[in-house]
């Protein structure tokens, strides 16, 4: 996986556009994918409540059909609303609070503007309990939000996030990769990677081998350690060579890793 700086970029006739909000948890900034067929588009993530991003959006878009979201994080949806007033198009979602009329999304739907291009939807928990990624055979890739990330890897945001369904996620992707030959995983932060089955390995065994770490994190801690203090004092010891800026985040994925252990 590349560590190139991001600037999103033409994909055939589809396209990505990057917002302004780079950060330690978003990257090079939010990824918003524009699905194109003919004059009609499916916009996917609109991002932050930015208007000249969404002003960007809206003038590369045209006519936009749906506008899709991957879960409800402010950097995927807060902009969803103001654009979907600009442009006049419904706003589609797993989470109900977040569509605006239409209907909502589920496992198993398809979104087709015409026979060329058909976005096929995928449960995906496990970032949070709402997340979804979009297959689009046409283009032969998959839209993933924050389930695989274009560098780096993902925070299972516990309580809302679980492991256990995160792991199952990454086994339905793989089986989608393997069965429909899917090439590139196109995420929702970082670069776009040319190979769906070598990320989705990357990413089974990173999780395997975290579990592994805190499990020997936990047989070392002193007993006298407060169960309140565990995840801090896990994350510690397995993450002791990442910036501490990141431990916060770091002691989300603990927490769900420690229930999953637990269950």
């Amino acid at each position: 996986m590349t560590t190139e700086p991001w600037a999103g970029g033409a994909y055939g006739v589809h396209e990505c556009v990057l917002a302004p909000n780079a950060g330690i948890m978003t990257l090079d900034g939010t990824n918003t994918w524009i699905l194109r067929s003919g004059e009609r588009s499916i916009v996917i993530d609109p991002g932050p409540l930015d208007s000249a991003h969404l002003e960007t959006v809206a003038a590369r878009a045209g006519d936009v059909a749906e506008v899709l979201l991957t879960h409800h994080h402010l950097d995927h949806s807060e902009g969803a609303l103001a654009l979907a007033e600009r442009v006049g198009a419904p706003v589609r979602a797993l989470d109900p609070s977040l569509v605006l009329g239409a209907e909502g999304l589920r496992a198993g739907d398809v979104v087709a503007l015409d026979s060329a291009l058909e976005v096929h939807v995928v449960a995906t928990p496990g970032h949070t309990a709402d997340s979804l990624s979009f297959w689009v055979p046409s283009a032969s890739a998959v839209l993933t939000g924050d389930t695989v990330l274009g560098r780096g890897t993902t925070v299972v945001a516990h309580p809302d996030g679980s492991l256990g369904a995160y792991l199952s996620s990454l086994d339905r992707l793989r089986s989608l990769a393997e069965a429909h030959s899917v090439a590139w995983v196109w995420p929702g932060h970082g670069p776009a990677i040319a190979d769906a089955l070598a990320v989705l390995d990357y990413y089974v065994g990173h999780r395997r081998e975290r579990l592994e770490q805190v499990a020997t994190a936990l047989a070392l801690l002193p007993d006298d350690v407060l169960p309140d203090d565990v995840p801090r004092a896990v994350v510690e010891i397995v993450y002791a060579d990442v910036d501490p800026v990141l431990w916060g985040a770091a002691e989300l994925s603990v927490r769900a890793q420690l229930a999953y252990l637990a269950e």
